[in-house]
């Protein structure tokens, strides 16, 4: 009895198969890298809905811990105004600044922390896709009372330093930084890519 001796065709091996290692000593050839597709993103991350998910979260966490050191600082001398021989001579419109600012600054902060206690609350049970989102909002949120925060600073430190004309153009220029910095680059770039998610 013959047998047909023509191989049939390959099983298809996913990514997450293990590979046969080359034999020892043999030369590794390296593979072809895909051709690039016009318009595409230049990289791509093969990861599942969790590992995104994680990735996501660190991301989120690394950003809120830079913004974390400037608002407690701000808090912190916000803090320490008050009990400045000065402070007592200040006028009810300096004094209204001091408070708003101090209570956008506290916001910042608890907006900037919220994340941490969300994470204990969650922890273990499968919602990490709502603690992204959860994060993601308290940190917009933060940032928002964090410029608040600087912008009202600058009010009530130059106009007790300087003046009511040097607090305007303060406030007018870290007005449109932060705008720029914060908000219309990022957009530009985001408009013009695809960024993975």
């Amino acid at each position: 009895m013959s047998t047909d001796s023509t191989p049939g065709p390959a099983a298809p091996q996913h990514d997450d198969e293990p590979r046969p290692h080359p034999a020892a000593g043999a030369p590794s050839v390296p593979a072809a890298s895909p051709a690039p597709t016009p318009g595409a993103v230049p990289y791509v991350r093969n990861e599942t809905t969790g590992q995104q998910l994680d990735r996501n979260y660190t991301e989120l966490l690394q950003e809120l811990r830079v913004a974390q050191n400037g608002v407690q600082i701000l808090f912190a001398f916000l803090l320490t105004l008050v009990f400045q021989a000065r402070f007592a001579a200040v006028t009810d419109l300096q004094r209204g600044v001091y408070l708003a600012t101090l209570l956008s600054s506290a916001a910042a902060v608890v907006c900037f922390i919220a994340p941490v206690s969300a994470h204990r609350l969650m922890f273990r049970k499968q919602v990490k896709d709502e603690l992204v989102r959860f994060t993601g909002r308290c940190a917009i949120a933060g940032l928002c009372l964090l410029a608040v925060s600087i912008l009202g600073a600058l009010l009530l430190i130059v106009g007790i330093a300087a003046g009511r004309l040097a607090a305007g153009l303060a406030v007018g220029g870290a007005t449109v930084l932060m705008l720029v910095l914060w908000w219309v680059l990022p957009s530009r770039v985001r408009a013009r890519t695809s960024p993975p998610s």
